[in-house]
């Protein structure tokens, strides 16, 4: 718990932003039953939408409206949440040899993993509350409020035991996260499978299960069962495999590599790139995923708004600019992504510092800019892959719903109008890197978090004008309903070059590991 003390806050801090700006924006948009039934109509009629939200039964009520829209978010990133806590605390330890020093002590070989499951099982009570409490204050009914706590709370100590067993299976950490990843993937698409075509396959994922709960329409609770009875299979689980591996291997060792380096691994930028290229591909996967739900939906995007004014607001443009004004916030939404991408590249950097791994490479003759170079030029190369990414999958599906098969091409490329406002999130990250090392974690997600906020609920939060000042999305022309600003592109790129030298002089500075 003293470990984690300074991170899930912020998780849990997340995660109730999420649910206020969800319950208060569909109570604002929905406010008649009306509204609420010409939503139903237009939701039943697009298999897409459907896909990204859940069961349409739940669009009964603006309750059920809520989680319709949010529930599969919350749901991603409380599950997130409980694999990185529970792969720091065992696989990750055991890498480090932190393990090994609580084992020396007076302590049982399952101690570790129960202590894990037990600070998850708290937290994700809490979590409980949170979700259940922000729904009850933002004006929803307590029973549906207190379930849909309960739901996502459910979904992710399942995913926190599934971590324990994945981690007991593999030796890398980075295979574990992935593995759970996916499988967090699968629980998403085998609901989505399931809310377009055949319900049983729902059954099969636990975000399914807390779908089908029903708040704030028929309030199930009997669902809530599957959760304990899995996690208890996966617990026992996790415990029988831990008694039939040697302590820090797993069931599946590291791979035996190469005989000799790749001449790519002679250089800070090639060997930075090896270590996040996985990642970095993950983030475009998942960009081009949801980039093509975004895009099957874009050609009914002129009906819907005309059937929702207030959306037709939010979004910008008239109804005669639907679709192309809808383009620009989704892409913008994958420019978010992008960021979220090279924050984290760049975050990497000092995450490599403090556990003294750029100790090895600076011994060498390698200069204090060159190294953090590396991490700068992958963030940067990989938000943008990743941004690319976003736009050609909304583009490919877009194009194949109306025969325009050259869409891929022309939102990939439209795309790129937001690659200087996300460079500069990313440089600001970098920037924290070079001079506020041990908050720089803090400092980058809070900066991108803001960014988040400035584009998505400035309107729903009632925010004035000047709030978004600083982000930098606010200031990028909306592509493709808007032509390119090369002047404002210009300036933002020229943001960039100086926040990457303000991070450059504050590395040459400071004391390295400090």
């Amino acid at each position: 718990m003293r470990r984690e003390r300074r991170i899930l806050p912020w998780w849990l801090l997340g995660t109730a932003v999420l649910m206020a700006l969800q319950s208060v924006s569909s109570q604002n948009f929905y406010d008649t039953p009306a509204k609420l039934a010409q939503l139903r109509a237009t939701m039943e009629a697009n298999a897409a939408i459907v896909a990204m939200g859940g069961p349409t039964r739940l669009l009964e009520t603006v309750g059920g409206e809520v989680v319709f829209e949010i529930f599969a978010y919350l749901a991603i990133v409380v599950s997130l949440m409980n694999m990185f806590l529970i792969g720091r605390n065992t696989r990750s330890d055991e890498e480090t040899g932190r393990a090994e020093l609580v084992r020396s002590a007076p302590v049982g070989r399952r101690s570790i993993i129960v202590a894990a499951l037990v600070v998850a099982l708290v937290v994700d009570a809490v979590v409980a509350v949170v979700v259940a409490g922000t729904a009850v204050v933002t004006g929803l009914p307590v029973a549906g409020s207190v379930l849909v706590g309960m739901s996502v709370a459910g979904i992710g100590f399942t995913v926190a035991a599934a971590t324990a067993v994945v981690a007991q299976v593999f030796e890398n950490p980075r295979s574990v996260y992935g593995a759970v990843t996916a499988l967090i993937a699968v629980m998403y698409v085998a609901r989505a499978i399931g809310d377009t075509g055949t319900d049983a396959v729902a059954w099969v994922s636990p975000i399914g299960w807390g779908q089908r709960t029903f708040p704030y329409v028929d309030d199930r609770w009997w669902p809530l069962a599957l959760f304990a009875a899995v996690s208890a299979v996966l617990i026992a689980t996790a415990f029988w495999l831990s008694r039939r591996r040697d302590f820090g291997a797993g069931l599946f060792g590291y791979r035996i590599g190469r005989a000799t380096a790749s001449p790519l691994l002679g250089s800070p930028v090639g060997l930075t790139w090896r270590l996040q290229r996985g990642a970095v591909l993950g983030w475009a996967l998942g960009a081009a995923v949801l980039g093509g739900a975004y895009g099957s939906f874009a050609d009914s995007i002129e009906q819907f708004l005309a059937d929702n004014p207030e959306l037709a607001a939010y979004l910008g443009g008239d109804v005669h600019d639907a679709v192309d004004s809808y383009l620009a916030f989704t892409l913008s939404i994958s420019a978010l992504l992008a960021a979220a991408c090279g924050v984290a590249g760049i975050l990497r950097a000092r995450s490599e510092e403090a556990r003294g791994l750029s100790e090895l490479i600076l011994s060498a003759p390698v200069g204090r800019v060159r190294w953090l170079t590396g991490y700068v030029a992958v963030a940067l190369v990989g938000s943008a892959v990743v941004l690319v990414a976003g736009g050609f999958g909304e583009g490919l599906a877009h194009g194949l719903r109306v025969d325009e098969p050259l869409q891929a091409l022309r939102l990939a490329v439209s795309a790129l109008a937001y690659l200087p406002a996300v460079w500069v999130v990313v440089a600001v990250a970098a920037a924290f890197v070079g001079w506020a090392p041990e908050i720089s974690a803090v400092l980058g997600w809070t900066y991108y978090g803001y960014v988040v906020v400035a584009l998505l609920f400035i309107d729903a939060f009632d925010l004035p004008g000047w709030f978004a000042g600083a982000s930098p999305l606010r200031h990028t022309a909306l592509v493709p309903l808007q032509r390119p600003d090369a002047l404002a592109s210009g300036i933002l790129l020229a943001v960039t070059v100086v926040l990457t030298g303000v991070a450059w002089a504050g590395i040459r500075r400071r004391d390295i590991g400090r």
